[in-house]
């Protein structure tokens, strides 16, 4: 058979799987401009207006039409997102923490992750719901709980509590905003501890960096560093995750596509400098995925089932938030000692 041959059956695939998926990844698409539009308009985070706007069409995840693109839109570019977020990351800008930092960082996330599944199985909930929880409050919130639930087993945990636990960390990030910088000012630290409990404390980074720059740029540009540190930590998270329950399983160990990329392109930011504009352009494309796949995930959950579990889930962000504070206090008490 010639290579031709070969081609046009191939093609014909394409071209019926294209047909099959547009419908469903445009309406998820045009959902997430309108959140974007929404959060750079009128302020607030641009996922859970994703979310919030998702569930309102959830019907149309019935639909014959576009339910297969829905559901791709919440599963391939969900893991297409969380690959491109390694151009965020810069080791220069970590590297200025100090490795007595950074192993308290290190340390910090993986109390919280362990307080996640500790507290996942005390509340009779799934491992995949005390990872997602535990990963989203220690590592940045929303995009680390959409990256951690893309390595889990499907069935491993409920796609309700990986919504609610969006809504939690979003809530309790922006709380966090506010109040952080007002208990932080009365415990006497210099501008150096706070920007680091700022950023090794607060989930998102949109709330790190304004808690850190609404007390000075000194505060603002360590909580930054520090929150970078955290996120540099996701692929190791993700790989860790992903290799555990495939060894459970007694599947092949293998690492996942999107987190090899995920390294890949982190790599080659800092070992081999991209373009600006091309760094910048890829994190923008990374950030449109995910608000479109939180939206897709929206579309794919029913409200009521949504908050028949959404009280015990905002309880266990609570939990894990102080938590986290709790233990980022201590660390710099031991550190300064």
């Amino acid at each position: 058979m010639t290579r031709g041959a070969y081609l046009i059956p191939a093609a014909a695939r394409a071209q019926r799987r294209i047909a099959e998926l547009w419908r469903g990844v445009l309406l998820s698409c045009l959902l997430a401009m309108a959140a974007l539009f929404l959060a750079e308009h009128y302020g607030g985070p641009a996922m859970l207006y994703a979310l919030l706007i998702g569930i309102a069409f959830n019907h149309l995840s019935q639909e014959p039409n576009s339910a297969a693109g829905i559901e791709f839109t919440s599963t391939t570019l969900l893991r297409t997102g969380v690959a491109l977020l390694g151009c965020r990351l810069a080791f220069a800008d970590i590297a200025q923490l100090g490795w007595l930092h950074i192993a308290g960082i290190a340390g910090l996330m993986a109390l919280t992750i362990g307080a996640g599944v500790v507290l996942s199985r005390v509340m009779g909930r799934s491992l995949g719901f005390g990872l997602i929880s535990g990963g989203a409050v220690a590592i940045c919130g929303a995009s680390a709980a959409l990256a951690i639930a893309s390595v889990i087993p499907k069935g491993s945990f409920r796609k309700e509590e990986l919504l609610f636990t969006v809504v939690g960390v979003t809530a309790f990030s922006t709380l966090a905003m506010v109040t952080y910088p007002l208990i932080f000012g009365t415990l006497g630290l210099s501008e150096a501890d706070v920007g680091y409990l700022i950023g090794g404390t607060i989930h998102d980074v949109a709330q790190v960096v304004g808690a850190g720059y609404m007390i000075s740029d000194t505060v603002g540009d360590i909580a930054s560093f520090t929150k970078l540190l955290r996120v540099a930590l996701l692929p190791v998270v993700l790989l860790a995750i992903s290799l555990w329950f495939r060894a459970e399983a007694g599947a092949k160990i293998r690492l996942p596509w999107f987190v090899a990329v995920f390294a890949i392109l982190m790599l080659l930011r800092n070992l081999a400098p991209l373009p600006a504009g091309l760094i910048l352009g890829l994190t923008d494309i990374s950030r449109f995925l995910l608000v479109a796949a939180i939206a897709a995930l929206g579309m794919k959950t029913s409200l009521k089932k949504m908050f028949d579990t959404g009280a015990g889930i905002m309880a266990a962000i609570a939990v894990l938030t102080v938590v986290l504070l709790t233990g980022a206090l201590g660390f710099l008490w031991l550190a300064v000692r």
